[in-house]
């Protein structure tokens, strides 16, 4: 996804309204992407160079499904917190 007068440098944009279920490996490194930007969403592709965000690493200690957050907007990193919910459609 490329970057637009719509959506300045250093502003986090959806990837969608909803979380990402992942079936995480335990011990093995998640790189979120915090921007919104990667198409590889919910993990970082790069894309948010120029930005000034930085994807954010997440490490399991246990094999499950985790909900990586989709909106951007989590105050829990990188998991979603439901904040989606409240954020206009």
């Amino acid at each position: 996804m490329s970057q637009s007068g719509n959506n300045p440098a250093g502003k986090s944009i959806p990837a969608q309204l909803g979380p990402y279920p992942v079936a995480v490996e335990a011990g093995k490194a998640y790189a979120w992407c915090a921007c919104g930007r990667s198409g590889k969403q919910p993990f970082c592709d790069g894309s948010h160079k120029g930005t000034g965000i930085s994807p954010v690493l997440y490490k399991p200690e246990k094999a499950e499904t985790v909900y990586f957050c989709g909106c951007k907007a989590t105050k829990s990193q990188p998991m979603c917190d439901g904040t989606h919910a409240t954020l206009p459609t």
